[in-house]
């Protein structure tokens, strides 16, 4: 047998007033007495009346609810920044929706359906600029990029520091003498992408060394586009001796290709990635790999869209997170598992 829960007509019944005085106690008014306010309070205690969400959100004409479009939800880096964004989101009563767009015109539909319905207060974008979508961006709405620096400059951003990670990454390779060190990429129109390239270019030039363009191979994140680089890096000349993948999956497909090959990891060729994935541990051997804090990604990405929500000027717009160098036997011998 249902027990109907109580409605706000009940309490103000219970109480002796009446439920438009309930409804201002509930959403905070001033303008009640505070011995009514005190015996309302009581009241609702005592009933266990709890508000309508959705009807408190549409009489103050806030959803308190986020929402963050990546391009799947499959994609172990993009599932643990919605991760840490919920989080934080709850933190501060909020909920959020994660929903995919796997290409620009999923992700104009949908961005239509959120925003010009009022779905929700504010959105997170992973990665905007993988595509064509950016195209799409709804303007003057509060929102925050994950994995990309706007454009505009109109946009916060929470991005790892890409450049400083590939200069760290590089220079590990460097410092245990390898001269001949080829690059990986992820697809080139991505800010991150770019920032490593750059990156691992300093990090050269820093140790004297010559850039080679043909020693960098453009993938697109998957482990196959890795193998596929590297059987393309070893039929030039000459083959090198260290390869930086820009994220772990790559890494992956470069460690297969190695093995395809015959080659000894790490004392023919040396493999580095990013990310620090959960199985990074688990390869054969063990990746060396530049560990980022992945759902802190999104707990920074949500408590920034937080403080514009609130119509407040975050004090960093750009934010860029570290990465920690995590040293296991796919560089060296003695690294750990």
């Amino acid at each position: 047998m249902s027990i109907s829960r109580p409605t706000i007509r009940d309490v103000a019944r219970r109480a002796g007033v009446s439920h438009q005085t309930v409804s201002r106690v509930i959403n905070g008014r001033e303008d009640v007495l505070p011995e009514t306010r005190a015996m309302v309070e009581a009241t609702i205690e005592q009933m266990g009346y709890r508000p309508n969400a959705i009807a408190r959100s549409m009489a103050r004409g806030k959803t308190h609810t986020l929402a963050c479009i990546s391009p799947n939800l499959t994609d172990y880096t993009f599932a643990s920044v919605i991760e840490g964004a919920e989080y934080e989101a709850r933190q501060h009563a909020y909920f959020m929706l994660s929903s995919s767009a796997a290409d620009p015109d999923a992700f104009r539909n949908l961005a239509d359906e959120l925003v010009g319905h009022r779905r929700v207060d504010g959105l997170i974008i992973i990665n905007p600029y993988s595509d064509q979508r950016h195209r799409h961006i709804p303007e003057d709405f509060p929102m925050v990029f994950v994995g990309a620096r706007s454009k505009t400059g109109r946009v916060c951003s929470v991005t790892l520091d890409d450049k400083r990670v590939a200069i760290e990454a590089t220079r590990h390779l460097i410092d245990l003498g390898h001269s001949n060190i080829a690059l990986v990429t992820g697809p080139m129109e991505e800010d991150c992408s770019r920032d490593q390239t750059e990156g691992y270019r300093l990090a050269l030039q820093e140790a004297g060394l010559s850039f080679d363009p043909h020693q960098v191979i453009e993938g697109d994140w998957s482990a196959s586009s890795g193998r596929q680089a590297l059987l393309t890096l070893f039929g030039r000349q000459p083959a090198p001796t260290a390869v930086f993948a820009q994220n772990d999956r790559m890494a992956m497909g470069v460690l297969r290709a190695a093995r395809d090959l015959g080659l000894k990891v790490p004392s023919q060729l040396a493999v580095i990635g990013v990310d620090d994935i959960p199985l990074s541990s688990y390869f054969d051997p063990p990746l060396t790999t530049m560990r980022q804090d992945i759902p802190r990604i999104g707990r920074e990405a949500a408590r920034l869209l937080l403080e514009i929500i609130q119509r407040k000027d975050p004090a960093i717009c750009e934010v860029k997170l570290p990465a920690e160098l995590v040293i296991r036997r796919s560089t060296t011998e003695k690294g750990g598992d």
